[in-house]
């Protein structure tokens, strides 16, 4: 039988990617814990409609790249392409914004989207994401912010900070209005999607990658000079609170980003190292979205970042604990072994019970092609044998050996 392969732009993580993906989710899920986030464990699957009313029907994401289905009830159904709607969905749907003050919550885990695989992006790809609910103060645009610094601080990611405002819905709308009348006397250098775009949403002609469209919006106007007194106050806010927190940043004036909830304060971190899609983290303030999705008027603001991307950053993990094997000289001190094993994780060590049978010599290697750093030989006694610098040490009892592997730095 011929073997059966993986799909193509999926991924299996394992050995040291697994590690790296490991210290990325844990590394956010700390400080999102100190930032006092709470978890939320959403669906892989939502209604398309979902992501239609809050991405945007005329995103690339809505259009080209979502893996939709039919269900055995005809309901007409999508796997998840990011978070943030799904969250949103979420606090209506359980009613969180009747538990009075505000609501801070975190998610990790897969999405689905159907684009060309490339190096950091996959079909099937992982996020780490946060969402604040009820709070507009531009404190907490500034907040999220220094969040995610900290998160690429800790990963020791280098990123820079680029920064816009969108404005609030009657500055985009002139804006809009505005921007149409350029692009239509441009038309014909737009690609046929930007054509699509131009209608519905021409904002998303400047987010546009395709060289053509890239020349058209070079000399358009700014959003900017279309900004109400209110956006650019708070806009204003945001740059002096993120000074205040040393968080270095850029305004980039053709930030837009590619969905269509966000209004007012937008960003990315991007990098250098990664290509031209340097993007490893994005978000951005989303007034509007709670409301159009069916929920009460609520200001929200949150970001995601790819898991994988920022992978793909990682140069150095921590240090792993010193691994111990536990290796029972012969079957009749198998008992004695195992408890052993479980001695030392109760003390936090990173321990193997050997498994493997046949001679001494070859559970010897299969410690050795594990990286053990020390074995223990259990039999009517206890050894431990440093394997880099081949010295062996018996100790009487397994309260010895700890003491032992405390003094070496182990425990």
């Amino acid at each position: 039988m011929s073997q059966i392969k993986k799909v193509r732009g999926f991924q299996d993580i394992y050995g040291r990617e697994a590690e790296k993906y490991r210290f990325v989710v844990d590394t956010a899920r700390d400080i999102f814990g100190r930032y006092n986030f709470q978890e939320i464990i959403l669906p892989f699957v939502e209604e398309v409609s979902l992501f239609e009313r809050s991405v945007g029907e005329e995103t690339d994401i809505v259009q080209k790249e979502m893996y939709v289905f039919e269900d055995r009830g005809g309901r007409k159904l999508a796997l998840r392409p990011e978070g943030t709607a799904s969250v949103v969905r979420a606090y209506i749907e359980n009613g969180l914004y009747a538990k009075g003050g505000y609501q801070k919550l975190f998610y990790e885990g897969a999405m689905f989207r159907y684009e060309r695989p490339q190096a950091g992006r996959y079909r099937q790809f992982h996020q780490i994401g946060a969402e604040i609910f009820g709070v507009s103060s531009p404190l907490a645009d500034a907040e999220l912010i220094k969040m995610v610094r900290e998160i690429l601080d800790r990963l020791n990611i280098e990123a820079r900070l680029e920064i816009n405002t969108l404005g609030d819905f009657e500055s985009r709308k002139r804006y809009t209005e505005k921007l149409k009348e350029y692009l239509k006397d441009r038309e014909e250098q737009l690609c046929e999607d930007c054509k699509r775009r131009l209608e519905r949403n021409p904002l998303r002609v400047l987010d546009c990658k395709v060289e053509g469209c890239k020349e058209a919006v070079g000399n358009a106007p700014l959003l900017s000079q279309f900004l109400s007194e209110e956006s650019k106050e708070r806009f204003e806010k945001v740059k002096e609170y993120l000074d205040a927190l040393g968080v270095d940043y850029t305004v980039n004036p053709s930030l837009v980003r590619g969905l269509d909830y966000y209004t007012d304060t937008v960003f990315e971190f991007v990098s250098d190292k990664i290509g031209a899609q340097g993007t490893v983290a994005a978000g951005g303030r989303y007034d509007n979205l709670v409301k159009e999705l069916g929920g009460p008027d609520t200001p929200a603001l949150g970001f995601a970042a790819g898991v994988e991307r920022l992978m793909l950053l990682v140069e150095k993990l921590p240090e792993e604990k010193p691994l111990v094997s536990v290796i029972p000289v012969k079957e009749d001190y198998n008992l004695k072994a195992l408890g052993t094993a479980r001695d030392l994780r109760s003390k936090g060590v990173r321990t193997e019970l050997i498994l493997k049978e046949g001679s001494l010599k070859s559970r010897m290697k299969t410690a050795g092609k594990m990286g053990s750093k020390f074995v223990v030989f259990v039999s009517d006694r206890l050894e431990l044998k440093d394997m880099e610098t081949g010295s062996q040490e018996e100790v009487g009892n397994t309260e010895s050996l700890i003491g032992l592997l405390e003094e070496k730095g182990v425990i």
